[in-house]
């Protein structure tokens, strides 16, 4: 869906999508990274399960939720790249840990 642009120079970060590696750049956002996977949904909803994918990039709508290195209901378009970070799609309910 999305491609970035090369910054020449620019160091090639890995970080894992449902266990597959993807290429990132520092000071990218996780949500970023999501929007140029085959497969840009970060989540499903709780009831429906429809598929919903980064939209305002700022915190607002919610939609870029995500498990980000055991974090559930992470908003990914809040937190940089790391190296070997690890992303999971969160699908349907979130569960609760008493």
């Amino acid at each position: 869906m999305f491609r970035k642009l090369h910054e020449p120079g620019a160091q090639a970060l890995t970080v894992y999508i449902d266990g597959q590696p993807a290429v990132a750049e520092p000071g990218e956002t996780v949500a970023a990274v999501l929007l140029r996977q085959d497969a840009a949904a970060s989540r499903t909803t709780p009831v429906q399960e429809s598929p919903r994918a980064p939209y305002c990039m700022m915190g607002v709508c919610f939609d870029c939720l995500a498990i980000v290195d055991g974090v559930a209901s992470t908003q990914t378009c809040l937190v940089t790249v790391r190296d070997g970070m690890r992303v999971q799609r969160q699908y349907g309910k979130r569960s609760v840990q008493p």
